[in-house]
């Protein structure tokens, strides 16, 4: 299929005059079977287009193909006649990422300190003096931003606590125990929430999709001896990301054989809780009437395209039957809004570039809780990141807790 695709958008391009360049990223592409015209977007994510075939089954159609063709460009030469692509280029404010990338190590750790602080220190009444909850979460969540081992990340602690930023160096060892504790779970997850809010001011937009983190762990030796192939276990993250500034909003972890649309719902509400909601797109995974009103009733618009054998009966769903008739009646509209899921993807490989694809902890609670770290120490880069290029200030991070408990 994927040859015979190539080899249309091949015939398609040859044709002549089939393809028009909107603009640098942009273009539209005539179908081979009809008077349709469909329109073929280059974004740093990848084309996408807004063809039937393309929607329902992703990867490259027939005309993506078309325009990767046509994007080639014969030159004479004294070796010959080759052929050369055309480098797509995008619009980057490379001053301020350049700034945010040179002072992201000083900055990562100051707003660290004051992100960690914003959660309530439990009470002690007996035993020995324990070392205080944001201090272990610190060393953790700095551990996994640094990706260095236990033993060679405490030198990351002390350098901190010559800083002022925590009071005493904890044994390197104290990540990996606080990882294993089940109670830090929905701690890390309010983190989450809360190392987002700084850039609630300029996201409006989200898109929501999910994607898979290999752990260490492989599968059981009985099924490897009766012929199964040996193959890594697998942590689900699904994710609700701004699509402005990637920043991940909320997060669900669950195994491998999670089930995305289930999540949805959870998701939104809770993106709800701190941001202003006008959009969310998401794919065909995630298609139902619920879905669709979940976002409506948090005063925003989804854009999930409908399966080839959905009907516009509404049962029981206006929202149901007012989408799928602007899905069928303006599709290109409908594609621009939908199109902005691709943002997602960006996201989900910003994460694994920066931090790994794999997680260390064997332990399934470590693995959630280091898999939450992540997200953490990669929205506190955003943060960053916005701090140069749209001026925001996280300094408010502490009240918006208090306005949300």
């Amino acid at each position: 299929m994927a040859d015979m695709r190539d080899a249309r958008g091949k015939a398609i391009a040859d044709q002549g005059n089939q393809i028009k360049k909107v603009n640098d990223h942009s273009f539209k592409v005539k179908s081979q079977s009809g008077s349709k015209v469909y329109e073929v977007k280059a974004t740093p994510n990848g084309m996408t287009c807004t063809c039937p075939d393309f929607v329902y089954r992703g990867g490259k159609c027939k005309h993506i193909q078309a325009t990767r063709y046509y994007l080639e460009i014969e030159k004479d030469t004294p070796q010959g006649t080759v052929t050369e692509k055309v480098h797509l280029t995008y619009k980057q404010a490379w001053d301020a990422y350049n700034a945010a990338q040179m002072a992201e190590v000083k900055l990562f750790d100051e707003l660290l300190k004051d992100l960690v602080k914003a959660i309530p220190e439990p009470e002690q009444t007996m035993g020995r003096p324990r070392i205080p909850l944001h201090e272990s979460l610190f060393c953790a969540i700095q551990k996994v931003y640094s990706q260095l081992s236990s033993r060679r990340a405490h030198g990351l602690f002390q350098n901190a606590t010559e800083r002022g930023q925590i009071e005493h160096a904890p044994n390197f060892n104290q990540p990996s125990i606080l990882f294993r504790n089940p109670e830090i779970t929905p701690i890390l997850h309010e983190l989450v929430t809360l190392s987002a809010l700084p850039v609630a001011g300029i996201e409006v937009d989200f898109a929501v999709d999910s994607t898979g983190f290999r752990t260490t762990q492989f599968s059981a030796y009985n099924g490897v001896k009766h012929g199964q192939k040996k193959e890594h276990h697998w942590v689900k993250a699904h994710l609700c990301a701004g699509v402005k500034t990637n920043i991940v909003a909320a997060v669900a972890i669950t195994d491998s054989n999670g089930g995305d649309s289930p999540q949805f719902g959870p998701l939104v509400k809770k993106t709800a809780e701190g941001f202003t909601i006008n959009e969310v797109s998401a794919d065909l995974a995630y298609s139902s009437r619920n879905n669709l009103q979940l976002v409506a009733n948090e005063g925003g618009k989804a854009y999930i395209p409908f399966k080839k054998n959905a009907t516009g009966r509404a049962g029981g769903s206006a929202i149901w039957k007012k989408m799928f008739h602007y899905f069928q009646l303006n599709r290109d509209d409908f594609m621009e809004h939908y199109h902005k899921r691709s943002n997602i993807e960006a996201t989900n490989a910003a994460i694994k570039r920066k931090f790994g694809e794999t997680l260390k902890s064997k332990n399934p609670v470590a693995q959630v809780n280091e898999l939450l770290a992540k997200i953490i120490a990669y929205n506190l880069t955003v943060v960053i990141h916005e701090m140069y290029e749209n001026g925001i200030n996280p300094e408010f991070l502490q009240i918006r807790y208090n306005s949300i408990s």
